[in-house]
């Protein structure tokens, strides 16, 4: 139940679950150029799509650097190869093609070499080859993985992120027992997102000498901390400063039931050539201080920063420190919307960032001197982030209707180029479905956008049938998102009318809104829920005896509870994995600061009003009123929400005599990431609707 949907992580996780693949070039999984047999999307011509991202702009503002990652349903496989393209337009150029994946690629200072991560010789090492792709060799020769690096700014030094072995094994504690699987357990945080906490990432420094490192040093030498943060934390949370003698890194320096109970993480300022000396830039600020970015002269630091300890989905506040005076300013205070992905201009004056507002997240520009900021891009649009290249920024954009593409925008105009044209070929031939943004009162006589997708070659006329999409998060935004599971056009290509309201709880409409959510998980905003599915099924073109309610995460709790509580509305339900039983979360998730700020505390306060709220509204409280077929899906690997609430949901619906069905998958975790995998979850999310909602 994390506030976004970390899309890289994603991809970094797949690729390197694929393991090392031996052969020459002609294995390597590269660009479809598929051939369709129809102009409807289904789940294998998505996975034949190129997924763009990373991208990096060369030091003289002249070229863009970025992967894309390839997939073979067959080889259950994934791939990534670099692409370059020029600011100003024309071809891309492919700089890799190889059965090994290229990560993390950049550009050298002087931009004559990229840089990238590979495993094509066993272990993840630092790589280069020239501008064009040429002469690669293998830098690197340390003992463990190197997760993620940044070069200092004169190339001298490498920043690099490994892990380390965190706490006593079982083998550690009785060398005897060599063969034993198990594990001695103290305290909390054993478990995070998908994994059982047994190493921590910490950053290390090296000189860099002729392709070696030397002098390594471990920036948090002999302490328990993490940096950059799991789950999903990568080089963004690392900075070097641009004269290369200070590293910028984030750090919650806390463990156990510390860790599990706070989100108050600080930016601290590590001085390499005093005897790695280190100071705390951020004290006494309660929430997560996160991904610092110095300005291009030196003199600030910008950083995201959140205000209150144990809320992970607060404000994400725009925060820039003067290192010279000591005096922060949060430029952010009178705007109400997040700020995100921070990028200086090349004077120092001006801040280019991304915000969601009312459905689409865009690029914005503050202007330091005046605290002025000011909305550059428009349109049915996401971007994930804005990098400025001479004249021009470059960014990742993409909506509802088409993946990432890279796009040049005019700052002052804000108009748009697309740079890259990865998945044209496949779009040409598919027919997509119009998406429509409509404003829905809510019981409380507010306006809520509800995006509404139509199936493709919609016509008027007929009667479709409707899903109900229930946003996860709880606090993500239903915006432009594009997404290779949750895909609604792929949805609206199997002949359905998709409603994602933006109901409370959502970022994009303001703190109040945005807030709301908090100890109300089965409040407004289940009323918000079917004030959009009412609008929607009053249309003439709407079959109101064919509708189904579809959600992950948060969402999946939404369907679990909306199956109790939705007065025969709705004809099918499906519930990936979802909370079932609040009480049972509250004791098995393992970040604990979620649960106690968004439930109010434990179950066990009888004197917590908002708690016991919370879970009196539980949807296992309302299995008597179950009487829906419901389809259940879990990742045994999610240590978020633990498959023993899919598979609590699934009996419960089974000992009340309904139809139901369980999906699990023994090797996922909150995502199904694996490519065979995802297409049986297509395949039986599909089967099931179909079953019920179609005559």
């Amino acid at each position: 139940m994390t506030k976004n949907l970390f899309f890289l992580m994603a991809v970094a996780a797949l690729l390197s679950s694929c393991g090392n693949r031996q052969g020459d070039s002609a294995a390597n999984i590269g660009k479809s150029h598929a051939r369709l047999d129809s102009d409807l999307m289904t789940p294998e011509v998505l996975w034949q799509m190129g997924r763009v991202s990373d991208i990096q702009v060369s030091p003289d503002g002249q070229e863009v650097l970025y992967g894309v990652s390839y997939y073979s349903v067959p080889d259950n496989k994934g791939n990534r190869d670099l692409f370059v393209v020029r600011t100003d337009g024309g071809e891309t150029r492919q700089l890799s093609s190889t059965p090994e994946s290229e990560q993390a690629a950049t550009w050298s200072a002087d931009g004559k070499k990229i840089y990238f991560l590979s495993a094509a010789e066993g272990s993840m090492q630092l790589w280069e080859m020239t501008r064009e792709g040429k002469n690669r060799r293998r830098l690197t020769d340390f003992d463990k993985d190197i997760e993620a690096y940044a070069f200092s700014p004169d190339g001298s030094r490498l920043l690099f992120v490994s892990q380390v072995k965190y706490g006593q094994s079982v083998q550690d504690i009785y060398p005897d027992l060599d063969k034993s699987s198990g594990r001695i357990i103290n305290d909390l945080m054993y478990k995070h997102w998908d994994e059982w906490v047994e190493t921590v990432p910490h950053p290390f420094v090296a000189d860099f000498r002729d392709g070696r490192l030397e002098n390594v040093r471990d920036l948090l030498e002999g302490e328990p901390y993490e940096s950059p943060m799991k789950p999903f934390g990568g080089i963004e949370q690392l900075a070097w400063s641009p004269d290369g003698k200070t590293v910028a890194y984030t750090c919650r320096k806390k463990t156990g039931l510390e860790y599990a109970v706070s989100t108050n993480s600080d930016i601290y300022l590590c001085h390499v050539e005093e005897g790695f000396r280190t100071e705390n830039l951020t004290p006494g600020m309660g929430g997560y201080d996160t991904n610092p970015v110095f300005s291009p002269s030196g003199r600030y630091l910008a950083f995201s920063s959140m205000a209150r300890e144990g809320y992970e989905s607060d404000k994400n506040r725009l925060m820039v420190l003067d290192l010279q005076t000591g005096d922060m300013t949060d430029y952010t205070a009178s705007f109400d919307q997040e700020a995100s992905s921070l990028a200086w201009s090349q004077d120092d004056s001006r801040i280019y960032f991304v915000s969601v507002w009312h459905g689409c997240t865009h690029v914005y520009e503050l202007t330091v001197a005046t605290g002025q900021i000011r909305q550059v891009t428009r349109g049915v649009y996401d971007f994930d982030n804005a990098l400025p290249a001479g004249d021009c920024l470059v960014a990742l954009r993409h909506s509802m209707s088409r993946p990432n593409e890279v796009i040049r925008i005019d700052p002052a105009s804000g108009e748009m180029t697309s740079l890259t044209h990865e998945n044209d070929e496949i779009f040409d031939q598919l027919a997509t479905g119009r998406v429509e943004e409509r404003w829905v009162e809510t019981t409380d006589h507010r306006q809520m956008l509800v995006w509404v997708i139509y199936p493709p070659h919609f016509d008027p006329a007929r009667k479709y049938p409707a899903l109900l999409f229930c946003e996860g998060g709880p606090q993500s935004p239903v915006s432009q998102f594009w997404s290779y599971r949750w895909n609604f056009q792929l949805m609206a290509a199997n002949g359905y009318i998709i409603v994602a309201p933006n109901r409370r709880g959502l970022p994009g409409f303001g703190q109040e809104w945005l807030e709301q959510i908090s100890g109300d998980y089965g409040g407004q905003n289940m009323k918000d829920y079917l004030s959009a599915i009412d609008a929607l099924s009053a249309e003439p073109y709407v079959d109101e005896d064919r509708l189904g309610c579809v959600g992950a995460s948060y969402g999946g709790f939404s369907v679990y509870w909306l199956a109790g509580n939705h007065e025969k509305r709705f004809k099918a339900f499906i519930a990936h994995s979802g909370i079932f039983n609040l009480e049972q979360q509250y004791v098995e998730t393992e970040e604990m600061w979620f649960v106690n700020w968004d439930l109010g505390g434990a179950y066990w306060e009888k004197d917590n009003a908002v708690a016991r709220r919370s879970y009196a509204n539980s949807p296992h409280r309302f299995i008597d009123k179950w009487d829906t077929p419901i389809l259940c899906i879990h990742g045994e690997k999610d240590y978020r929400i633990l498959a023993s609430q899919g598979m609590s949901a699934f009996n419960a619906a089974k000992l009340r005599g309904l139809d139901a069905q369980l999906l699990v998958f023994p090797d996922e975790n909150h995502w199904i990431l694996k490519p065979q995998n995802a297409i049986l979850w297509q395949r039986t999310y599909f089967a099931w609707l179909d079953k019920y909602l179609k005559k």
